[in-house]
């Protein structure tokens, strides 16, 4: 390019920059920005719509870079769904390579899960997944028990929206930005089309994204509305009124299945919705005039929630617009032309961003939720007046909210006046977590002597006051019985301090070893009631303290004998504990600490003797190592008088060993374990597939042993995993060193 050139270019940016910054005062002057770009008399008005298409729709961004390749301008977008998404923040200043690098960079994975990241949650409900790591839930409504509205939350797809915006646009309505867009979605209670065409950008997109059963349901324009594609998944007709010439479709939608596919009644009720949407399409296509352009990108082998595969649909987008390039080169402008539009685009929102200053907080205040406290919510984020953020780190802590588990929607409203920032923060409340039902179901095998099962059943109902106490109750029937309840009361709105009484009742067989033998198998129940007095810290941790009064009572199951009496027994013991969870999952944890300690002294039942205290500290520590992801662990317990908690022997606790087989006074163990993806499930029935193994080396000792290097023993696995709606499950074999070896399958519960 010439150096003469390249001045005209240069000069003709720095005055279009110059009248904006002059104009860019309102709202309106905004508008004024997008007149500069379609004020092009010599050429017609070029329409982009965008059509839904789920992961599919990630074909648009290689359309963008081939129109910019080939230089055609695009005066106004309209979009639907993911098209909505890709247009919207087009529209808003992102260029193709800056979206191409955000999906790239974005763990889908989490996008489509059912709730926050797990280290986001709060420290409640990362209890609930080590006492049932199963994602069975239900909601507990007065008309019966339901399915949540959609299988993946809101806050990581809230943030993923986000980071495809340029910053400080998430608020913008879409009727100022400098590209004029409009989206629309469907009216989930009449069927309607819904036009957003002043609604915050962040909401327009997310509102277009709501696809049915996978994303919930927007409350916007006072209307529950869902995925636009339902009733116009390809707009045309609202391209043409606002004044395009020339339209260029993009049609990613998924094509109807062949018979040899519909398999199953989901199959069935996939086809039906691709009915629905492939019918508005096909009217859309035919409103399409002879000098209108229809991409529609080979996308076979690609569904709409495969979000993995983005590189292929972006290049498919590109291909399939570089094969249309003769009917597009009509429309191609001059370079400078080109220049000066795509700067005015991607910079005409900037005076806009100003989200990155940082104000007092004047005002903190909390709208809409029924049941919960607002005074609780705003403890929870963390806001105080006086505090000096940005937009974005007030964002970010009521975001915090999310990790409650019983809130569907936050709309967080910034104002600034007088030198000063006032938050309105307008939470939803879910409808389907106040109260929840979660089932589990557990099994474990070694193929030979040692097979329990279990099915459980854990019930959680909050915001029961204004100080938001809870109520969880858990069953099990099984191997093992369980029956207990915990009542959870905060001390005061929003206060991490609690008191937490429990009544519980268990009831196993055991088996006793001597020697690594099998000697005696009893049967144990025992009932005891807890009061606890604690403090949450943050959402990382606990600490309590209190005492439990119990009564048991040990049978005699083999060998049988009729003379051997049943033994019963009180005690009263007293308990100080510690607990750190911050792992991002329990299946395959990749970072983050999950570590325990605990001490307990119960009270001696006769005269004279001594009381009983024992001692425990487990602690394990998550890495990734590339593609590699595993974690180290380590226990030690002790008890003065009678057995250490937590025997060793069974799967990942010396391996090869039999279960539970390794009992004493004191026990040391520790545990390296790595394991790598190499596959996964369908996003709604489970998550990873990866293969793996374990190094291991513990014993466990008795009064006046020492703990000695040379006596510890050596084991080892290897196991495939998957990550299931129920849980983790293993498929694996393992070893004892000079001690015997065992195949293993492990579903439910935490190893």
């Amino acid at each position: 390019m010439s150096l003469s050139r390249t001045l005209v270019i240069l000069a003709c940016a720095a005055a279009s920059f110059f009248t904006l910054d002059s104009q860019a005062q309102t709202a309106g002057d905004t508008q004024n920005a997008s007149s500069v770009i379609n004020a092009q008399p010599s050429r017609p008005k070029v329409a982009l719509v965008l059509s839904g298409g789920g992961a599919r729709g990630f074909a648009h961004i290689g359309v963008l870079r081939a129109l910019r390749k080939m230089r055609v301008p695009v005066d106004m977008v309209v979009g639907t769904s993911i098209g909505a998404v890709v247009g919207g923040a087009y529209a808003a200043g992102r260029s193709a390579d800056e979206l191409e690098q955000i999906v790239r960079e974005t763990d889908w994975d989490s996008v489509l899960a059912d709730r926050p990241a797990r280290y986001d949650l709060d420290f409640r409900r990362k209890e609930e997944d080590l006492m049932l790591p199963s994602r069975i839930e239900f909601a507990v409504t007065k008309s019966g028990v339901f399915l949540p509205p959609a299988a993946a939350g809101n806050a990581a797809l809230e943030n993923a929206l986000t980071r495809l915006m340029p910053e400080g646009m998430r608020d913008q309505p879409v009727n100022q930005l400098a590209l004029p867009f409009l989206s629309v979605a469907s009216d989930l209670l009449t069927g309607e089309m819904v036009e957003l065409n002043d609604t915050p950008l962040l909401m327009t997109m997310r509102a277009s994204l709501a696809l049915p059963g996978v994303f919930a349901p927007v409350r916007i324009k006072q209307k529950l509305v869902v995925d636009g594609g339902l009733v116009s998944n390809l707009p045309v007709e609202l391209a043409r009124a606002m004044g395009a010439d020339i339209i260029i479709a993009v049609n990613v939608g998924t094509p109807l299945a062949k018979e040899h596919e519909l398999n199953s009644a989901i199959d069935v009720t996939k086809q039906m919705l691709q009915i629905l949407t492939e019918q508005n399409v096909q009217r859309s296509i035919k409103d399409l005039r002879k000098t209108d352009v229809l991409i529609a990108p080979e996308l076979s082998g690609t569904s709409f929630l495969d979000f993995g595969l983005y590189q292929q649909s972006i290049k498919a987008g590109e291909i399939a617009t570089n094969k249309m390039a003769a009917h597009l080169s009509a429309l191609r402008v001059p370079d400078e032309q080109y220049a000066v539009f795509e700067y005015q685009r991607s910079n005409a929102g900037q005076v806009a961003r100003n989200t990155a200053d940082k104000l007092p907080l004047a005002k903190i205040e909390v709208e809409g939720p029924r049941y919960i406290n607002p005074e609780a919510l705003i403890a929870q984020t963390g806001l105080k007046a006086g505090q000096v953020l940005s937009q974005e780190q007030i964002r970010q802590a009521s975001g915090k909210l999310y990790g409650r588990g019983d809130i569907d929607n936050i709309e967080t409203v910034i104002s600034d006046e007088d030198g000063k920032r006032n938050v309105l923060i307008k939470p939803s409340e879910s409808n389907s977590s106040r109260n929840r039902l979660r089932v589990g179901l557990e099994l474990t095998s070694d193929f030979a002597d040692e097979n329990r099962f279990g099915l459980s059943v854990l019930h959680i109902a909050s915001s029961l006051n204004s100080y938001g106490a809870e109520l969880r109750t858990f069953a099990r029937i099984g191997s093992q019985r369980q029956l207990g309840t915990q009542f959870w009361q905060p001390l005061a709105s929003g206060s991490p301090w609690y008191i937490a009484p429990s009544l519980e009742y268990n009831g196993s067989s055991l088996d006793l070893y001597q020697e690594g033998r099998r000697t005696l198998r009893v049967g144990v129940r025992g009932t005891q009631a807890t009061l606890a007095f604690g403090r949450q810290l943050d959402n990382w941790g606990t600490i309590e303290a209190g005492a439990s009064r119990g009564f048991g009572k040990v049978d005699f199951l083999l060998p049988a004998n009729a003379n051997q009496d049943s033994l019963r027994y009180y005690s009263t013991t007293r308990f100080l504990r510690f607990r750190l969870d911050t792992l991002d999952s329990l299946a395959n944890p990749s970072r983050g600490y999950l570590v325990t300690s605990s001490w307990e002294q119960t009270a001696a039942q006769n005269p004279g003797e001594r009381s009983q205290a024992q001692s425990q500290i487990d602690a394990l520590s998550a890495f990734q190592l590339g593609e590699w992801a595993g974690h180290l662990y380590g226990e030690w317990s002790r008890s003065e008088r009678g057995g250490a908690p937590n025997p060793l022997g069974g799967f990942l606790r010396l391996s090869g060993t039999a279960n539970n087989s390794l009992a004493g006074d004191a026990t040391a163990f520790g545990r390296f374990v790595l394991a790598r993806k190499i596959g996964s499930l369908p996003t709604t029935v489970g998550g990873a597939i990866r293969t793996g193994f374990s190094l291991e080396v513990g014993n466990s000792y008795g009064n006046g042993q020492a703990l000695r290097l040379h006596s510890l023993k050596q084991a080892a696995s290897a196991f495939v995993s998957v990550e299931t709606r129920f849980g983790p499950l293993f498929f694996g074999a393992g070893a004892t060193r000079g001690n015997g070896s065992s195949l293993y399958l492990f579903l439910g519960p935490i190893w």
